[in-house]
């Protein structure tokens, strides 16, 4: 039996060990009473012991720490259940360092009667750790600026780059705060940060703060900072840490886009050249600089210059007169030392810069004025007076330049910022000239172009206005103040025959030069369509065929089609006062009534038919016809003197009624009163103004008869006329009259229909009128020296100022007019 037992367990007596010789891991085999009986060779390797010194003596001198007999018992128990155990463990190595391992305890087997346990170890994974050194040197040479400050914001440590970066050394900041090394309003606000951040402890990141560099003391720096508490073992605040970046070129280029944007809303508000130019002048100071001048060349600032010179045009001139034309400054007495807005000045950069400033376009930088060099002070003296004066130190000089074309300089001056002047400011200023020569050349573009228009405008209106006896007549015409440019308004007053007289408003729809021209060309289709004699709605329906006329030849002009000068429409109020009959007959082709206001004071407006605005076609216009007393104000307008800033028409026809309404004498100071009290300003529109008071010719001036469908009654006719004309005394016109009368008279009862009527009219001129109801008109004809007649007509005509006929609504008249001797 015990030697069957013995056989049985000699194998598994030897297969731990030799299990153990065969490993390469660090292990070894305990037993119960603590006693090394295996060990490995990875164990030898661990530890540095051999096998022969550790077999057979105890575990625990192994262990650098006592260990704990209750934790050890546990270990046990947890084996016997199978859990097993892990843990860090310190051994001794041979040469009397410690070893931390990973320990491992796997599992209990018996080897005989002895109980004996398996362990594993392994050295402790470490992460990868920074010498102070190593940790010193990075802190130190880093770009980021750091500083460590006590709960009292108090240096503790900071490291070279924020040294570098505050200007004041570390030997002076240690034990000190921020605000008793840097007075000033920045530092109160960032230690007032840190606090904030102290107390919540929260950090604070990417603050952004402008500074200066103890290494770069002319330029400014924008820097970025962040705050973070440091906490002790306790979680307790222990101090702050703030991180500083320079951010130059970010804030550099953000600084520059704001203003670059800032300056588009305050730059070229207006279409006015010497207004843009001071706008600038005003934007950049102090902004950018401390005086500031813009001056521009003396053609950019004539309605009819257009610039200095283009590249084509050859070399430009070594140094072209220029004016000012805005001026700004932080130091009272500055600008008015050098020059005023208007006057001509020769200002130019210190030499050699001058050379090819305007001619080459590139802007040139002056970090420091040398009112000392010699060149400069032989050449200009009183400027170098006044740059010592004033205390100017840096300059930057953009030439102005818009669409090929030289307009000006801008330049750009420090005195009071100790700054000088650095690239960086050179890409702003060039930014800044940049958007102002644009708008100083659409102002100067659109100047022209206005002046041109309203040079048009005018030209075309009526340079003196007369209504004969019939009409006492004023105007009144202003452009809008639109930077689009003046309009179509238009008026004007026609002599008719049989002192009658035509008055006309109108508007053409669209502005500038274009508007003006079509103005023009409807204001002599209306002059040719009254000296015909049509009536107010025939006149405007021939007018309207001319508006789709033009506006069909735009349309088929390409490049008309692709501006705006296309013809769109026109409105229009035609009326003809006579003043014999004092009746009025007007019509209208989309336009406002007229205003009449009565002698007693009352105010009417009459509404004749509203017809459509011409250029719309297929529709027709209607007359309508009112009686006017003697002395009445019959006014025209457009609708530009009516809108108002409220856009109310009716409101705006009521405040014109009103203003009418007054005791006026003089109808052209009404005119300007009027105008004067309702346009508002700016102008939005251009408006114009007709007024008219009426008079009446007397029986004592006019003389009518009946003439029988008879040619025996020509001689009466003759002898009737002869007398009224002698009693008029006008004996001087007696015989023409009496030939022309004859003539008239025998070709009315020939050709037409009765019945017939004679009328003479005394008035500027001498009218004669015979009237019949047939609507065929007379032909003048040169009659052959061998015909017998057809020289009627002929004569009338030789006799005559001038003749013609007009159609009625009976028939139609046939005239002639004479002048008056010394009238």
């Amino acid at each position: 039996m015990d030697s069957a037992r013995e056989a049985s367990e000699a194998p598994a007596a030897a297969a731990p060990r030799d299990l153990l010789d065969a490993s390469s891991d660090a292990a070894a085999v305990v037993s119960g009473d603590g006693v090394v009986t295996g060990w490995t060779r990875g164990a030898e390797a661990l530890l540095g012991l051999p096998a022969s010194q550790v077999v057979g003596g105890p575990a625990a001198a192994l262990v650098a720490m006592p260990a704990d007999p209750s934790r050890v018992a546990g270990v046990a128990e947890r084996c016997r259940a199978g859990m097993g155990w892990s843990g860090l463990v310190s051994l001794r190595h041979r040469d009397g360092r410690t070893v931390d391992v990973d320990l491992r305890v796997s599992a209990s087997f018996r080897i005989g009667d002895d109980e004996v346990f398996l362990l594993s170890a392994r050295p402790q994974r470490r992460h990868w750790t920074v010498g102070q050194s190593v940790l010193d040197g990075f802190l130190t040479r880093s770009p980021v600026g750091m500083a460590v400050l006590d709960l009292e914001l108090r240096y503790v440590w900071l490291n070279d780059t924020l040294e570098r970066f505050g200007g004041v050394p570390r030997e002076q900041r240690l034990g000190h705060r921020l605000s008793e090394l840097l007075p000033g309003l920045q530092a109160v606000a960032i230690e007032s940060l840190m606090r904030k951040v102290l107390e919540t402890g929260v950090p604070l990141t990417d603050y952004e703060y402008v500074g200066w560099s103890w290494a770069d003391p002319h330029r400014r720096h924008a820097y970025s900072t962040s705050f973070f508490p440091l906490m002790g073992a306790d979680d307790t605040v222990t101090g702050i840490c703030y991180m500083v970046l320079d951010v130059t070129e970010r804030w550099t280029a953000r600084h520059l886009l704001a203003m670059v944007n800032e300056a588009g809303t305050s730059i070229g508000t207006t279409l006015d050249v010497l207004r843009t130019a001071q706008e600038l002048a005003d934007f950049a100071v102090p902004r950018f600089a401390d005086f500031v001048v813009v001056d521009l060349l003396e053609p950019v600032l004539s309605t009819e210059g257009h610039g200095a010179w283009l590249p084509d045009a050859g070399p430009a001139p070594a140094w072209p007169v220029m004016r000012r034309a805005g001026m700004s400054s932080v130091r009272e007495g500055c600008p008015e030392a050098v020059a005023r807005v208007g006057d001509r000045v020769d200002f130019r950069p210190p030499p050699p810069h001058d050379a090819h400033l305007l001619g080459e376009g590139d802007p040139i930088l002056v970090p420091v004025l040398d009112p000392a060099d010699d060149l400069w002070a032989r050449q200009e003296p009183e400027r170098a007076a006044t740059i010592r004066e004033f205390g100017l130190h840096s300059l930057v000089a953009v030439p102005m330049r818009a669409r090929d074309t030289t307009l000006g300089l801008a330049t750009f001056i420090r005195s009071l910022n100790p700054v000088s002047f650095q690239p960086d400011d050179v890409l702003l200023a060039r930014e800044l000239v940049a958007r102002a020569a644009l708008c100083v050349d659409n102002a100067r573009r659109y100047t022209r172009e206005h002046t041109a228009a309203v040079t048009l405008q005018r030209s075309l209106l009526p340079h003196a206005l007369t209504g004969g006896t019939a009409l006492e007549v004023a105007s009144a015409y202003r452009p809008a103040d639109a930077t689009d440019g003046v309009g179509g308004d238009w008026f004007d007053v026609i002599p008719l025959s049989g002192a009658r007289v035509g008055l006309v408003v109108g508007d053409v729809v669209g502005h500038g030069i274009a508007a003006a021209a079509t103005m023009g060309r409807l204001r002599t289709a209306v002059q040719t369509l009254a000296d015909m004699e049509l009536p107010p709605d025939e006149l405007l329906a021939h007018l309207d065929d001319l508006v789709l006329r033009l506006s069909a030849e735009s349309a088929d002009d390409g490049a008309a089609r692709q501006s705006t000068t296309a013809v769109l429409g026109a409105t229009c109020l035609y009326a003809v006062y006579d003043p014999v009959t004092r009746r009025c007959t007007m019509a209208r082709a989309g336009h406002p009534p007229p205003v009449v206001v009565a002698p007693d004071g009352r105010v009417t407006f009459p509404e004749p038919p509203p017809g459509p605005p011409l250029g719309l076609g297929g529709m027709a216009f209607e007359s309508t016809e009112i009686e006017l007393a003697e002395n009445s104000l019959f006014g025209l307008y457009t609708d530009g003197l009516i809108e108002g800033t409220d856009r109310d028409m009716e409101a705006g026809m009521a405040r014109l009624g009103e203003l009418l309404a007054g005791t006026a004498d003089d109808l052209t100071s009404l005119c300007g009163s009027v105008v004067d009290r309702l346009v508002p300003v700016p102008q939005p529109d251009d408006i114009a103004l007709l007024l008219a008071r009426t008079r009446a010719l007397g029986a004592d001036h006019v003389a009518s008869w009946e003439v029988p469908a008879d040619p025996a009654a020509v001689a009466e006719a003759r002898a009737r006329a002869t007398r009224q004309v002698t009693d008029w005394g006008l004996g001087e016109l007696a015989m023409t009259s009496e030939l022309i009368v004859s003539e008239l008279v025998t070709n009315a009862i020939r050709y037409a229909e009765g019945p017939i009527r004679l009328r003479l009219i005394k008035d500027a001129r001498l009218t004669c009128e015979v009237a019949d109801a047939s609507s065929t008109a007379p032909r003048l004809r040169h009659a052959r020296s061998t015909d017998e007649g057809g020289r009627g007509l002929f004569l009338v005509a030789q006799l005559s100022h001038r003749w013609g006929a007009r159609y009625t609504g009976e028939g139609k008249i046939i005239w002639s007019e004479q002048d008056i001797p010394g009238q």
